[in-house]
């Protein structure tokens, strides 16, 4: 009987998972294998948030591993070592894996593949499957990738993603008596601490729920409401996505089987975050250097910063932002753009300090998509429009009218009827006077007029 090892990393699904696949064609039995990495823990990429949403998600892979005659290995420490001893016990001649895009995960397959080649053994990584699109297929002539979002989305749709893979019916496994593994207990060593209270419940199968029931309800109208603070009408499927528990190619997929507008809108978001990675994965420094440097001095305000994080500005709509993301562990899209434009432009503020916070607590935090994203929103990434700015103020007459996002997560402000709870500064001093709320930490016209002196000199 031959074997071999089906790695989990960001993909943690049965269904539609090429890994997974490979594995059981290359071999009679298979051992699903999953690395508690301590690493991560060491470069803070691990948080109470993410380990939770990671727990659920192994617990329900497990789950449906054991309905088809197999469980989850989990094995903890380096995992090369690891890999390369449960490889070793299991006489597997091939170890599969998905690719990624991190500096990390390039440093971790090119070891892997070492120390394997030493035992004789075969590394196979395998694309398009954190992706819909795998970074590196489609690229403009003579260069490495694409640096603007349009012209790529024009050679992304050109490219058919692979059709969905059903769950496997069974997944035999290798009857080693010393197979070991970690309870999944221990993926909580990972990062000790509380998530937060309004968690989403992960794994595959209630990311599947989620998908099934927003397609019916929410896809149709989404390009026109998913920018509808108070609205929510967005699919919040990032967190999923993240971890793997639902495939971004069978996404694509399903919704333009169902067509409209809607499904358009959606997979455009899909094809986002597939440009985030192929950037990424051509540039792995972007995650912590400017992409395209400004020359900016960044201030750096302690009372700001922290005023921000606890969504205490005096900007309502940036506040609520903030503590929906401390409550939640996410954050509605046109919010993350806010907020973050309010810190780097209103603010001045360095954009690796806004997003290590939105790390600490994003439940769908990536290096592609966070650390993009808000470079993307800095000016500092590849927006072609650098220096836009977003103003708060417009921003709540457009997306929050009648202020029922704010009233939701600032409660302080609940009582202020209508619009007016956009500018609380504004009302009456006796109805001011009764509100635990700050006045706003900086004039916005003087944010704007400090960036664009700063922006110039560079």
């Amino acid at each position: 009987m031959t074997s071999s090892i089906a790695v989990f990393t960001s993909d943690l699904r049965l269904c539609d998972n090429p890994v997974l696949h490979a594995a059981l064609r290359a071999a009679d039995q298979v051992v699903p294998l999953f690395m508690v990495d301590r690493a991560l823990a060491r470069t803070g990429f691990a948080a109470p948030n993410r380990v939770a949403f990671l727990a659920d998600a192994l617990a329900d892979l497990d789950a449906g591993l054991r309905k088809r005659g197999g469980r989850l290995v989990l094995r903890k420490g380096d995992p090369v070592a690891e890999i390369r001893r449960v490889a070793a016990q299991a006489d597997a001649a091939e170890v599969h894996i998905a690719g990624g895009v991190s500096g990390y995960a390039g440093r971790r397959e090119a070891r892997l593949r070492e120390a394997l080649a030493a035992d004789g053994r075969t590394l196979r990584v395998h694309g398009a499957v954190v992706t819909a699109v795998e970074p590196g297929e489609v690229v403009p002539a003579g260069r490495d990738h694409f640096a603007v979002f349009t012209p790529y989305f024009r050679a992304w749709q050109r490219i058919e993603p692979r059709r969905a893979l059903a769950a496997p019916r069974t997944v035999p496994m290798p009857g080693l008596s010393g197979l070991r593994s970690e309870p999944l207990s221990a993926v909580a060593s990972l990062a000790p601490g509380t998530p937060s209270p309004g968690l989403p419940e992960g794994g595959e199968t209630a990311g599947r729920r989620r998908f099934h029931a927003w397609r019916r309800s929410g896809l149709d109208g989404y390009a026109d409401d998913h920018d509808d603070l108070a609205g929510d009408a967005t699919s919040r499927l990032s967190p999923y996505l993240h971890f793997g528990c639902l495939s971004a190619a069978e996404l694509v997929c399903r919704a333009r089987e169902a067509g409209g507008a809607g499904a358009e809108a959606f997979v455009r978001q899909l094809a986002w975050r597939d440009f985030h990675h192929q950037v990424l994965a051509a540039r792995p420094d972007a995650a912590h250097t400017d992409y395209r440097p400004r020359h900016d001095r960044w201030r750096a305000d302690d009372a700001e910063i922290a005023a921000w994080k606890a969504g205490r500005t005096g900007y309502p709509l940036v506040d609520a932002g903030m503590r929906q993301l401390g409550h939640e562990g996410w954050m509605h899209n046109r919010a993350r753009l806010l907020v973050a434009g309010f810190l780097t432009k209103t603010l001045y503020t360095d954009w690796r300090i806004g997003a290590r916070h939105f790390l600490d607590l994003l439940v769908d935090g990536d290096m592609a998509n966070n650390q993009l994203n808000w470079q993307w929103v800095a000016g500092t990434g590849t927006d072609t429009r650098p220096n836009r700015v977003f103003n708060p103020l417009a921003q709540a007459r457009r997306f929050d009218p009648d202020g029922s996002y704010v009233r939701r997560w600032v409660p302080e402000l609940a009582g202020v009827a209508g619009p007016r709870v956009h500018t609380p500064w504004r009302l009456p001093e006796a109805e001011r006077s009764r509100l635990d709320y700050p006045d706003p930490i900086v004039d916005l016209q003087a944010g704007l007029n400090r960036f664009t002196r700063a922006r110039g000199r560079g």
